[in-house]
């Protein structure tokens, strides 16, 4: 059995399938960001799923994809964390931005790869390697168009007092923005950057809204402007989007990348289902 597994920040996929590709059970758990959750959480988070407990004896490979595992520091968090619990399993642990390009592109088809959903990077592919010309240093200083950055942004709008008051009276009803509760969860809880993603929703609800409009716009041209055109083939290469906040601002991104002559692609909301498909052209021969 081989355990196919993509993680974000808020939520993390997992698909078992047999040596002849077919599936012996999905399900989901929260995210497993190496960076943003000690060992003692990301462990509690695997074995509470009842599925993923009960086969950990019967895998032979996990193939794990995540965020916050760009660097080897938190590959080795994550591969501790799993050899206590896979004891019987060998294990190949990539960044997420790999498990975007395998669900996004075309085998052998040059393309750049974005990742817009609680964070966001930028990826191009030559073809056959995975380049990033910018390494993400996280939510506190990237992560632009992402629901973090959405997130901070409309918490400041509603502070200092910015955001329109029948949107602002809106915003109110919809979430605790008492300063406690904030700075709670911002300073001493896990997962800040999942807290404040969770406020993109009311963005994405709203977004027809001018002035959110304008916030949209905004946030994607500063990752248009510090990603994308990093590249210089970024106007004759197809661009893909990946995650839920790049799924649900579709006519937006693919509005303003005519503004920058960008050829959009693909939008994928999960991209679970086409790294199974990559797994099992290129694993399950």
């Amino acid at each position: 059995m081989i355990l196919i597994v993509d993680s974000g920040s808020t939520k993390t996929d997992w698909i078992a399938l047999d040596k002849n590709g077919d599936e012996l059970f999905s399900t989901q758990t929260l995210g497993l960001n190496p960076q943003m959750l000690s060992n003692e959480i990301l462990n509690e988070r695997i074995k509470n799923n009842f599925d993923i407990y009960k086969n950990r004896n019967n895998i032979e490979k996990l193939f794990f994809y995540g965020a916050g595992c760009g660097v080897e520091s938190t590959q080795n968090r994550i591969l501790k964390v799993f050899k206590s619990i896979f004891t019987k399993s060998d294990f190949d642990i990539k960044e997420d931005t790999y498990a975007a390009v395998y669900s996004a592109v075309d085998e052998g088809v040059p393309s750049i790869v974005n990742i817009i959903g609680t964070g966001s990077n930028c990826s191009y592919y030559d073809g056959k390697n995975v380049i990033q010309k910018v390494h993400s240093l996280g939510y506190v200083l990237m992560d632009y168009a992402s629901g973090n950055y959405y997130g901070k942004y409309l918490i400041r709008a509603y502070y200092f007092n910015k955001m329109p008051e029948i949107l602002r009276d809106e915003f109110a009803k919809n979430y605790d923005l008492t300063p406690n509760t904030i700075k709670n969860k911002l300073y001493r809880e896990e997962n800040p950057n999942t807290y404040l993603a969770s406020f993109a929703r009311f963005l994405i609800e709203n977004k027809s809204n001018e002035y959110f409009k304008e916030i949209i716009f905004k946030g994607l041209e500063r990752f248009i402007d510090y990603q994308i055109l990093q590249y210089d083939d970024f106007s004759s290469v197809d661009i893909h989007y990946v995650g839920s906040i790049a799924f649900y601002l579709q006519n937006e991104i693919t509005r303003i990348g005519k503004k920058y002559n960008l050829k959009t692609g693909r939008f994928i909301k999960r991209p679970i289902e086409g790294l199974v498909e990559y797994h099992k052209r290129n694993i399950l021969k």
